[in-house]
């Protein structure tokens, strides 16, 4: 009798051990998401993911068209703006006997350029050393001057501004639209003058205004 109500209570016993378990499992189930702690991680990472590759694909987007916009502007160089550069131009020389004697300077655009003289003095010298650098005289002058087609913008110079018989032999002089531009120009001139102070005009469109005179 008392092996059966042992073996009796042993599997009650065993029994309830079982339902505890099993109760236990069942509590600490992933049913609820939000209680299990895993689950709310996974969101979270996901959500700040997206946030920050949403985000960046705005902003390069908006640098992207930014800069595309820049480089349209900087890349159209066929309208207002553009400054002419020496090798962008053309230029010849010719002797004026009147009504006082000086080299006229006439630049052209070359075919299929349109540009603008934003510096209103050309830097004209005579050989490389710095006696030869004509000074600027300050006449005429239209600043900016857009030279197209058969538009041209002239300059003059005058080689000797001294007395006597100084001054040094040159057969080119050297033409560049700025003191900084790094093509200057070689034109050879009509003859061979005596170069001793020279000095030089502003660009202008009209000849009249291009006849150096010493102020």
């Amino acid at each position: 009798m008392r092996s059966r109500l042992a073996t009796r209570s042993a599997r009650l016993v065993l029994a309830a051990a079982v339902v505890t378990a099993l109760a236990a499992t069942t509590a600490c189930g992933p049913e609820d998401p939000s209680e299990t702690g895993a689950a709310a991680p996974s969101a979270s990472t996901s959500s700040s993911a997206s946030a920050p590759a949403s985000a960046e694909g705005t902003e390069s987007g908006e640098s992207s068209d930014g800069k595309g916009e820049a480089e349209a502007t900087a890349g159209d160089k066929s309208g207002y703006g553009q400054s002419c550069g020496t090798n962008d131009l053309d230029f010849t020389v010719t002797w004026e006997a009147q009504p006082i004697s000086h080299y006229l300077v006439t630049a052209k655009a070359k075919s299929g350029i349109t540009c603008y003289l934003d510096v209103n003095t050309p830097s004209v010298s005579f050989g490389s050393g710095a006696d030869g650098v004509a000074s600027p005289v300050g006449q005429g002058g239209e600043d900016p001057i857009k030279l197209s087609g058969s538009s041209v913008a002239y300059a003059g110079i005058n080689v000797k501004t001294t007395e006597g018989e100084g001054g040094k032999q040159f057969e080119n002089v050297i033409i560049a639209t700025s003191e900084d531009d790094p093509n200057p120009a070689e034109v050879e001139l009509p003859d061979a003058p005596t170069v001793d102070k020279p000095i030089v005009t502003n660009w202008s469109t009209k000849r009249g205004e291009v006849i150096p005179r010493i102020v």
